[in-house]
């Protein structure tokens, strides 16, 4: 058994301490009292590793903390009620008013929206966008106040990779903090913190969740960054985790690995049948040999989950709607990474987000389709997508 499937399985967990209990208990309750006077003045002293109220430390959390952190190769991680309130606090952590950030063009919407409308409206910083795929494109966008660099590998949609050793060292030359959203790869698959990356967030909703019932975010990096952002954009925004959410993070972990392997594998047939379709343009997904970043992803990841996409060679906006209609074993949501199989058309929330000159940028179109493939048997995924593909020629 590999050291990495015994902290899924057992890291930071001791049954003797809970009555022999093999699944340790959700530790429900808001506060925890102390003995005497000393013993919560002591506590105080050191709030980061002491239990005294939940919004800070709970028990409960913090064995999904920490093997969270070993996954990723991280000193130490936060848990947070959302995805998008982890990469909300790192990038507060890092930023500074008046500052410039460089961020990939194909990043989360939300994540976007944040940078464009808090750090850019509220903190009057400014923002460069690249596409990543060049770490000349880092260099070239640095200005005297950069502060921060916003990584997203593979980056939403057209899943574009950027060399994170690469940009990691020109950050560094340049005293640049980095920032990389790694819900994508999940930390089996990708160890950002290893190539030079000062904080790893996710979407722990999507792969680390898995089961499609629990909205949930987390930070990792270094036990200085993390205590800091205990400290500041954690405890004072109030965006913290709940017990029973961290334990349903706990069951989902025993399994991560083999749903990972599972989704890679069905992810892999899939993306294989819609590259050889008469009606399908492109497929964007990195598993694949064609792929134009293969050997960085062969650098860099050591596998591949089931979020893709494809683009019809239709822009004709009833035949698309037909396709996405006709799918029966694909349910139509704006999540991903569970346990069901998903399909999201992003031209419908990206120009309600954007202006037509953004999304343009974006390299999208309207016929560009996004999957998540989940658990089914990939004979039935295929058959679903192969008699939807089939309407569009009606």
């Amino acid at each position: 058994m590999t050291n990495e499937m015994m902290t899924l399985l057992h890291g930071e967990e001791n049954p003797a301490e809970n009555q022999g209990a093999i699944v340790p208990p959700i530790f429900q309750n808001t506060l925890f009292a102390f003995e005497n006077w000393e013993a919560i003045d002591k506590a105080y002293e050191d709030p980061t590793n002491h239990c005294i109220y939940t919004r800070g430390k709970n028990p409960s959390c913090d064995i999904v903390e920490k093997k969270l952190a070993a996954l990723a190769h991280g000193e130490k991680a936060k848990l947070f009620a959302s995805g998008m309130a982890a990469i909300s606090a790192a990038l507060l952590h890092f930023a500074k008013p008046k500052g410039h950030v460089i961020a990939v063009q194909n990043i989360y919407g939300p994540a976007r929206n944040f940078i464009d409308h808090y750090l850019v409206e509220k903190m009057e910083m400014t923002v460069t966008y690249v596409t990543g795929k060049d770490v000349a494109d880092f260099e070239s966008a640095i200005q005297e106040d950069t502060c921060l660099i916003y990584l997203e590998s593979p980056s939403s949609v057209v899943f574009h990779l950027q060399d994170l050793e690469g940009v990691s060292k020109i950050a560094k030359r340049n005293q640049i903090k980095t920032i990389i959203d790694n819900t994508w790869a999940t930390p089996i698959f990708q160890k950002d913190l290893d190539f030079g990356i000062d904080l790893e967030v996710h979407s722990c909703t999507k792969y680390i969740g898995g089961h499609s019932d629990v909205v949930a975010g987390v930070v990792i990096g270094s036990e200085k960054d993390i205590d800091q952002i205990f400290h500041h954009e954690h405890a004072l925004l109030g965006g913290e985790m709940a017990p029973f959410e961290s334990w349903l993070l706990l069951r989902s972990l025993r399994t991560l690995h083999l749903r990972l392997e599972k989704h890679q594998k069905n992810a892999w047939l899939v993306a294989n049948f819609l590259e050889n379709h008469s009606e399908v343009e492109k497929v964007y997904y990195p598993g694949l040999t064609s792929f134009e970043q293969r050997s960085l992803a062969e650098k860099q990841m050591t596998g591949f989950t089931g979020l893709m996409s494809f683009e019809l060679k239709t822009n004709d906006i009833e035949k698309i709607k037909g396709f996405v209609n006709h799918l029966k074993i694909f349910q139509i949501g704006v999540s991903w990474g569970g346990f069901e199989s998903l399909v999201y058309v992003p031209a419908i929330s990206y120009l309600k987000e954007m202006t037509e000159e953004s999304f343009e940028k974006t390299g999208l179109s309207l016929g560009n389709i996004r999957i998540s493939v989940g658990l089914e048997d990939a004979a039935d995924v295929i058959e679903d997508l192969e008699q939807a593909l089939g309407s569009i020629c009606l």
